[in-house]
């Protein structure tokens, strides 16, 4: 009796931290709950008398019940980025679903999408949570040696290969950057000021009455203060080795913009939302921060 209330307490005092390592593993907050609750199961059925570290106990129980929700995920070849969270969904509070996505940090959630059950399962053991490689290697069921090398390829697709000198990488940076934070402002001044007076804007799905090209920075800048709320949940990407914009509601990837840049303007901007399209990029972090 005695130990199981040690875990009771144990587990509720680790209930925010198997919920953040869920929510990285799996990008769906319901999901996460799901299991955190699986493995409270898990963890109530043994004696953890002899159990020194029950946090990271907990930890290895956790990715385990990941691992195998992600690979039942993959053999049903379900797909995370395929629609945004609606206001109408049940389970878990949407906005409170967009502001853990946003304090992750949405590109991350993004790219972490595109990796293997067992790649994500290293990477944000490791990576995010300092869990050490023999624990890791003990929930994939492999070695210390293929545990190091599934979190290092990961490392290498999360972080991708930059198709411009460092040098040209930084200017875009900071202009995408920039225009990001005018589309989040709402700031028209700051939208005219980084964009070349011939740029133009095209998108491979028009909505009825769209348009599938503008060109101008005040039309295309008029056109952008309509769509505030979009660049709130957008993050800056590497797009296919350069800088552009995932739009990720919830850590859902939705739309990418690749963005072209000359000197210190956008010269052009190409809005993806084909789902064939979107699959096919190659889509990194911008920054090596991860949170």
């Amino acid at each position: 009796m005695e130990t199981e209330v040690r875990l009771a307490e144990r587990f509720d005092t680790d209930r925010g931290h198997l919920r953040a390592v869920a929510y990285r593993m799996l990008g769906s907050l319901d999901e996460a709950d799901d299991a955190v609750q699986e493995t409270w199961l898990r963890a109530s059925r043994t004696d953890i008398g002899e159990i020194a570290n029950v946090t990271g106990w907990l930890t290895t129980i956790v990715g385990r019940v990941c691992l195998d929700m992600l690979r039942v995920r993959r053999r049903r070849g379900e797909e995370l980025t395929a629609e945004p969270v609606s206001a109408s969904a049940p389970g878990a509070d949407p906005e409170d679903e967009a502001v853990l996505a946003e304090s992750v940090g949405l590109a991350l959630l993004v790219v972490l999408d595109t990796l293997g059950p067992a790649e994500r399962v290293a990477f944000v053991l490791h990576d995010l949570f300092a869990v050490p490689f023999t624990d890791i290697a003990a929930i994939l069921e492999r070695s210390t040696v293929a545990a190091k090398k599934l979190a290092s390829r990961a490392r290498r697709r999360m972080h991708g290969t930059p198709a411009v000198p460092a040098a040209d990488l930084v200017r875009q940076r900071e202009v995408v950057g920039a225009f990001l934070a005018a589309s989040r402002a709402g700031d028209l001044e700051a939208l005219l000021a980084v964009l070349a007076p011939d740029v133009v804007r095209r998108t491979d799905r028009v909505a009825p009455g769209g348009e599938g090209e503008v060109r101008g920075a005040r039309r295309i800048a008029e056109e952008t203060l309509t769509n505030t709320a979009r660049a709130r949940v957008a993050d800056l990407a590497l797009v296919d080795g350069e800088i552009g914009l995932v739009v990720a509601p919830s850590g859902r990837l939705l739309l990418v913009l690749r963005v072209e840049v000359d000197g210190d303007r956008v010269t052009a901007v190409d809005v993806i939302a084909d789902p064939a399209r979107l699959r096919r990029l190659r889509i990194a972090l911008a920054q090596s921060g991860l949170r």
